[in-house]
């Protein structure tokens, strides 16, 4: 059984380090890009963004963009 990790860094840079190691350096540093929690708050920021339409209407509109495109 591993002994308990008392430096509170150690975690985060052997994770790393276990990452870097089986991933690459670049790719290591891409997994963890994925992870950046972004700034904002999207759940205010959504109602300005998004539609105030109703699940039928935005079907419809889907649905004649598609048949537009196809002639």
């Amino acid at each position: 059984m591993e002994q308990p990790i008392a430096n509170p860094s150690e975690p985060r840079e052997r994770g790393f380090r276990a990452l870097a190691d089986t991933l690459g350096w670049a790719n290591a540093v891409r997994f963890l890009r994925q992870y950046d929690p972004g700034s904002g708050n999207y759940t205010q920021e959504r109602h300005s963004l998004l539609p105030d339409e109703t699940v039928e209407a935005l079907t419809a509109e889907i649905e004649r963009i598609q048949n537009h495109a196809k002639t």
